[in-house]
């Protein structure tokens, strides 16, 4: 039985005949289990992310249903098993019949050949031929990204291999440069595997024309040059390709300071399914405290995220990232007591460079953390002091519980919808309840509310003004030294409450404490649109990008970049920009209004009225009135006048 889940999910019975499943759902259920392997997914799991919207026991009965199809779906002695206990449920099968396993495997692997067999079997990104439903994009958006990371360093490791070998591997290297291109037309890896190609088989002209098509790819979609590794390709001798080391992806900023650099993975939750927040919430304030190291490049907390929950090696990580350390841990919470292990690993050599466990009370969380990132500190640069650390760390709260809320609004707040953030503004207030003087939670509930008036969420955009402007006052004077409360409360100030300077002071504020704040540059370069400095707002994106490479809500950045381009009057390019998230977003509804006017501004009026129709079927309410309401620029006439005449041309109503 041959399992196939890169490019389009095929089934094939032993003689070769294809499998039908019963359903969608059931087609990506089977997928999730092969993405899991060995390990499995615990049920609850799978219940909540494949049927949110049914109750846990309703869940449960409909996970038995579709495992029951599933393993129907199978002939007997087929080599593929569904089993499971109460809890967990995984799939067995022959190595070698699951495409992404073998993928996986030969890519791994140091042959020429065996690379090149890799490169075969990806046919495409991993469930390409699927639209995947809210909240399963989530689930398996950070598999579908580190899937295409492997295959655009396998690209690259191809186009240097071996003289010897290069005959053999062409035709699957340089296949798999143009399916990567087809998907990504500014995947800069590709474009450089087929330059350095190219030069190798003598062919300058096709080489030089590949590096026009890639500068012509990155400035249209990302308003970039190629990075000077590529431009390079051109003046260097071809016959120095085959003996130089693979081109490995590592964050600039790190590269260009040769800055120690490090990655806090997700810990292990040893505690049950309820206490998974919990373990996330520790390893967030370990991240942020490692953060605010000055001599150090801390990769943000999302782009470590994308690693939750499956088995990885230290030094795909260390290679994806571009980081030389990384720590891995644990967390157990039973009643009142908690333990935390920790690890800091070489991300080259894997070695252990040093290890320490926590144990006592669940309040002693917040002295653990500061204890667990000094010590990391300390163990990567003996220079750097436990008290540089202690020093800047930020107040704790003085109830758990008011912790416990924020950290189960953390994932509602970056839901990317109403009831998310509805669910977010609940946990918040409830933390707010438990002690008033909370700072955090007041910053966090401004930036929801912000959020529920410019996405378009709030029946009444301007109570939820209000109250973002009653939480940034009750947030203001207890926020002093958190940057991610100063960061929530510079954005919510900046997208709704009409007062640039102080947004730039708090945002600011937050960068002066933790330089390596993903979010806070990505605010940042939110806050330079606003005040029409479009050139430091790409730069500021681009920090962001290099500070997060895995982030999921990298779509925030590129339309940040896209409405940059639109705002200096480079509409085409913005338009292919904003058309590219929304392609890979399909979740996303807002950036419409952003797509309508400047389509429309472009000459493009069939791509704006068809994003004006889409944005009218997700808010109904839609007007040019609400826009001058709701809107971040709506104060600002130079900016907000020809968003308005694009509006009408894509066909928006006033009222």
């Amino acid at each position: 039985m041959r399992i196939s889940i890169l490019g389009r999910l095929v089934l094939q019975d032993p003689s070769g005949g294809l499998v039908q499943l019963p359903t969608r759902k059931s087609a990506l259920l089977l997928a999730a289990l092969v993405l899991a392997g060995d390990r499995g997914v615990r049920r609850e799991a799978l219940a909540a992310a494949f049927w949110p919207d049914r109750s846990e026991t309703q869940a449960r009965g409909s996970l038995r249903h579709a495992l029951a199809a599933l393993r129907r779906a199978f002939p007997e002695h087929a080599g593929v098993v569904v089993a499971g206990d109460l809890e967990v449920v995984t799939l067995s099968a022959v190595p070698d019949d699951v495409d992404v396993w073998m993928f996986e495997r030969l890519a791994a692997s140091a042959e020429a050949r065996e690379l090149a067999g890799a490169a075969a079997l990806y046919s495409g990104d991993l469930l390409a031929d699927i639209a995947l439903p809210e909240p399963l994009d989530q689930w398996f958006a950070p598999h579908q990204h580190a899937l295409r990371r492997k295959a655009l360093q396998l690209v690259e490791r191809l186009s240097l291999a071996p003289a010897a070998d290069l005959a053999a591997i062409l035709p699957e290297a340089e296949g798999l440069a143009h399916r990567l291109l087809a998907t990504d037309s500014a995947a800069e890896e590709a474009h450089r595997a087929l330059i350095r190609l190219n030069c190798r088989e003598g062919r300058v002209t096709a080489a030089r024309r590949q590096l026009a098509l890639c500068a012509e790819a990155l400035q249209r979609v990302l308003g970039a040059e190629p990075e000077p590794a590529t431009t390079a390709l051109l003046d260097t001798p071809s016959d120095t390709a085959s003996t130089a080391a693979p081109l490995i992806h590592v964050p600039p900023t790190a590269r260009e300071r040769n800055q120690p650099s490090v990655v806090v993975m997700p810990f292990d939750n040893l505690s049950g399914e309820a206490d998974v927040y919990f373990a996330d919430g520790v390893v967030e304030e370990i991240t942020a405290a490692l953060s605010r190291v000055r001599e150090f490049f801390v990769i943000a907390r999302q782009s470590a995220f994308t690693y939750k929950g499956r088995f990885v090696d230290v030094r795909e990580v260390g290679r994806e990232l571009g980081v030389q350390y990384v720590v891995e841990g644990t967390v157990r919470r039973g009643g009142d007591r908690l333990r935390i292990s920790v690890q800091l690993v070489d991300a080259e050599t894997r070695a252990q460079l040093w290890s320490d466990r926590y144990e006592g009370a669940a309040t002693d969380v917040f002295a653990f953390q500061d204890r667990i990132a000094a010590q990391v500190a300390g163990a990567i640069n003996p220079a750097v002091r436990a008290a540089e650390i202690e020093g800047v760390h930020r107040k704790p709260p003085g109830s758990l519980r008011a912790y416990d809320f924020v950290l189960q609004a953390y994932p509602k707040m970056w839901g990317r919808d109403a009831a998310g953030n509805r669910q977010a503004i609940a946990m918040l207030e409830k933390a707010i309840a438990a002690e008033p003087g909370y700072g955090r939670a007041h910053a966090l509930l401004a930036w929801c509310h912000s959020q529920d008036v410019v996405y378009l969420w709030s029946a009444d955009p301007e109570k939820s003004r209000c109250d973002a402007r009653a939480a940034v006052d009750a947030a203001a004077p207890l926020i002093g030294d958190d940057p991610t409360a100063l960061a929530a409360v510079g954005a919510a100030v900046s997208q709704c409450l009409d007062d640039l300077d102080r947004a730039a002071a708090h945002i600011e504020a937050a960068l002066a404490l933790d330089p390596n704040n993903a979010w806070a540059w990505a605010r940042y370069g939110w806050l330079a649109i606003y005040r029409e400095e479009y050139d430091a707002a790409i730069e500021r994106f681009e920090r962001a990008l290099s500070l997060s490479p895995l982030d999921p809500l990298t779509f925030n950045l590129r339309l940040g970049i896209g409405s940059a381009m639109a705002e200096k009057g480079e509409y085409e390019t913005a338009v292919r920009i904003l058309r590219e998230v929304l392609n890979k977003n399909p979740h996303l509804t807002w950036p419409y209004r952003q797509l309508a006017w400047v389509a429309a501004l472009a000459g493009d009026l069939p791509t704006a009225r068809d994003a004006m129709a889409r944005l009218r079927a997700a808010h109904p309410n839609v007007s040019i009135a609400l826009m001058r309401v709701c809107h971040p620029s709506r104060n600002s006439p130079r900016k907000f006048d020809p968003m308005v005449t694009g509006w009408r041309m894509a066909g928006m109503p006033e009222k």
